[in-house]
């Protein structure tokens, strides 16, 4: 392997774990990234449902799974980074930003991220729930499912957990490991666990 195949991989690498860095990339980088981001993204679309906006970023080892009915739907400029995993049905508005090592779970109803919004490392939103019958294991409880809806410009902090049925409203911010179990007004600082409210964003 030569040293600029070397270098490339590194490359490819950094970005897979920073996309955000795919939108400043030089000219001469964007020559062979934007070739090798279509093979990706194309390869995906063959064997998924799933349909990317212009300009996105996924990284390779990103999981996204969407049998027909479970679809996955990215807007323009969509970054998906490393060891995340995707099941739809999810639909991310434009500009919205996964990293890495976070598991969405669309369950039924489907979990919706809108433009802009951040969504930092190691969260998880599952958009379904069991049933609690202690007459019945577990494993053989109903599933339930009422969907995750996440608004615009909203930053959810490292380490978040998102349970079903939760609203979060237009530029809300989630600190870092909150659980959040209830709705979150457009605006508003939420913390802990559960999450409750800690300041205003505006």
């Amino acid at each position: 392997m030569s040293d600029d195949d070397r270098y490339r991989a590194q490359h490819q690498r950094r970005l897979a774990y920073m996309p955000w860095l795919y939108a400043r990339l030089k000219a001469r980088h964007r020559a062979w990234a934007e070739p090798w981001q279509a093979a990706l993204q194309a390869e995906l679309a063959a064997m998924e449902t799933v349909r990317f906006g212009r300009d996105c970023f996924i990284a390779p080892d990103a999981q996204l799974f969407a049998e027909p009915g479970r679809d996955i739907v990215l807007g323009d400029g969509c970054l998906i980074a490393a060891g995340s995993f995707l099941h739809g049905p999810i639909r991310l508005g434009h500009g919205v930003s996964i990293n890495h090592g976070c598991s969405l779970d669309g369950g039924a109803a489907g979990i919706h991220i809108g433009d802009h919004t951040r969504i930092a490392a190691r969260c998880t939103l599952f958009a379904f729930n069991h049933g609690l019958d202690g007459d019945r294991l577990i494993s053989e409880q109903p599933v339930s499912s009422r969907g995750i809806r996440i608004g615009r410009d909203v930053w959810i902090g490292a380490g978040v957990g998102i349970v079903d049925g939760v609203t979060i409203g237009d530029g809300a911010v989630v600190g870092m490991g909150a659980v959040v179990t209830h709705e979150v007004p457009a605006g508003v600082i939420v913390a802990g666990n559960p999450a409750r409210p800690i300041g205003q964003r505006r």
